[in-house]
């Protein structure tokens, strides 16, 4: 029977899909298991290398088959890395999931740096793709050029939105858009919870999308316009405005005047050639099935590698779901000193989660689990496939941008909307945001959605923007993550994403104190 391996190269495979049409796949040649890509009835004959199995019970698509006898107590192998132990005894050929399989994970742990090779940033300068982006004063490069309208307390978020619908009418045509980022917080905050608010809203105004922001407040709540001021980089006066509602004798005259003047700025601005090495994007896990660790993570894991090879930026994060997978990105720190941050950041959320009396493993979801997806362990090996091979060159708390080329680990929860919202202000212009349950949810940059299954992008065309599961229907993962990465590059020249098409842009921060 196959052992555990002991290396910590990245988990999951590079080379492993088949361009065939056999209805399962067994990773890892050290497998327990195989993944059922279609619905598989008891009694079918499967055959993977030197295993042949025949079912002994129905297999819904995108789970687990066990490929031999497995005793209770055994760590079960996919990805060739442990996702847990089974709870009793399996025969070969029966279903694996949460009926036979658990976690092993427990809380905080003790790492040791072990720095394994990786390719860092520049290593693979390139020159054969571009884009038509807004190069910014600071340098950074944006793939939009709306107005943003930020408000500091949820008081004044419908005051942002009337601004908003009235400023896309009076100046369509002059600017890409002029969107309100609105959230329910700023007031009743307290300490790290409010800085936090602070400095997340702080990044988005910041951001290389907007070609001017706005920022409207109320002005008696707590995250007071000129604090919030002090914290905001790289944003030029004629760019950056701001008033209080209870300052001005009406609000909505106060704020078309702004808006006005920041639209004849922005609207001077004027696409250029850019180069791979000025794209940023932030990586995103939706909900997971069983495909998401076979072809949407590893298709946007290899584009990652792309884009950081070449000098760009790439940011990760969905701190809670890497438990389980932490080791071997964390072998891929630049040094010790980014390995020390990546301890830090993981270990304080799984302290966050015991200090809440959660455990650290209260995940996968009902829908992961619908779609295959048994332990936390098993999710993270397919999750952290959307960080490629690359080296970690920063380690980012919430709300910080991202300063340097290469990969970056930002903390932030797996929240689909905190998470991405987070991607956003660290300075992503596009997320690209796999899943293989599907959603219409969108952020203020561009969100790709890619589908882990053909059925999700057949049946919801609308919010799906790319088909991964084209690496399972016979093309090969190469070619597939090169159709993906075209489909960035013409996003970053302006063709719109679904949720932009369907008016989809919301942010949401991360809640973590108390509230007066």
């Amino acid at each position: 029977m196959p052992q555990t391996p002991t290396t910590c190269a990245t988990p999951g495979p590079r080379d492993a899909l088949p361009s065939g049409v056999k209805p399962y796949l067994r990773v890892h040649a050290k497998d327990h298991v195989a993944v059922a890509l279609e619905a598989l009835a008891a009694g079918e004959v499967i055959d993977v290398g030197d295993v042949a199995v025949t079912l002994k019970t129905d297999i819904p698509k995108g789970h687990k088959i066990a490929l031999y006898d497995l005793p209770a107590g055994l760590e079960v192998l996919k990805l060739g890395f442990v996702i847990g132990r089974t709870t009793a005894p399996v025969a070969a050929g029966e279903h694996v999931h949460s009926h036979n399989m658990e976690t092993t994970l427990t809380g905080v742990e003790d790492y040791v740096y072990a720095p394994q090779p990786a390719e860092g940033p520049g290593s693979h300068p390139d020159t054969t793709h571009s884009f038509m982006g807004y190069r910014r004063k600071d340098g950074r490069v944006g793939i939009r050029n709306e107005i943003w309208i930020i408000c500091t307390v949820g008081c004044v978020a419908r005051t942002a939105e009337r601004l908003a619908r009235v400023a896309n009418e009076r100046f369509r045509g002059r600017v890409d858009g002029v969107h309100a980022l609105t959230h329910p917080l700023g007031c009743s905050q307290l300490g790290d919870d409010l800085s936090h608010t602070r400095k997340l809203l702080a990044s988005l105004a910041s951001h290389p999308n907007a070609g001017g922001v706005l920022i409207v407040g109320l002005g008696c709540e707590n995250n007071q316009i000129t604090r919030l001021l002090e914290d905001i980089r790289d944003r030029e006066p004629e760019r950056l405005k701001y008033f209080a509602a209870q300052m001005v004798e009406d609000e909505h005259e106060a704020g078309l005047e702004a808006l006005e003047s920041l639209v004849a700025v922005a609207e001077k601005d004027q696409r250029e050639a850019c180069a791979l090495s000025d794209l940023a994007i932030g990586v995103k896990c939706g909900g997971s099935d069983g495909f998401s660790g076979l072809t949407a993570n590893p298709l946007v894991g290899r584009v990652a590698d792309q884009v950081a090879f070449a000098g760009g930026r790439v940011i990760m994060t969905e701190i809670p779901e890497m438990f389980g997978a932490e080791r071997p990105l964390m072998a891929r720190a630049k040094n010790e000193q980014i390995f020390d941050g990546m301890v830090s950041v993981v270990n304080d959320f799984k302290q966050y989660f015991i200090d809440h009396n959660q455990p650290v493993f209260e995940n996968p979801s009902p829908g992961n689990k619908a779609g295959g997806i048994t332990t936390l362990e098993e999710k993270s090996l397919g999750a952290v496939q959307k960080a490629g091979t690359s080296q970690f060159t920063e380690v980012l708390r919430y709300g910080e941008r991202a300063t340097q080329a290469g990969l970056s680990l930002l903390e932030a929860p797996g929240n689909d909307a905190v998470s991405s919202t987070a991607l956003t202000a660290a300075g992503a212009v596009v997320v690209l945001f796999t899943t293989g349950r599907g959603t219409p949810l969108g952020f203020p940059a561009p969100t790709l959605k890619i589908a882990s299954n053909s059925a999700l992008a057949e049946k919801k065309p609308h919010w799906i923007d790319f088909n991964g599961g084209q690496a399972l229907d016979g093309q090969s993962l190469d070619a597939t993550a090169g159709d993906l990465l075209q489909l960035i590059l013409d996003t970053a020249s302006g063709q719109l994403s679904n949720n932009e098409k369907n008016d989809e842009r919301e942010i949401a921060i991360w809640k973590n104190g108390v509230t007066l």
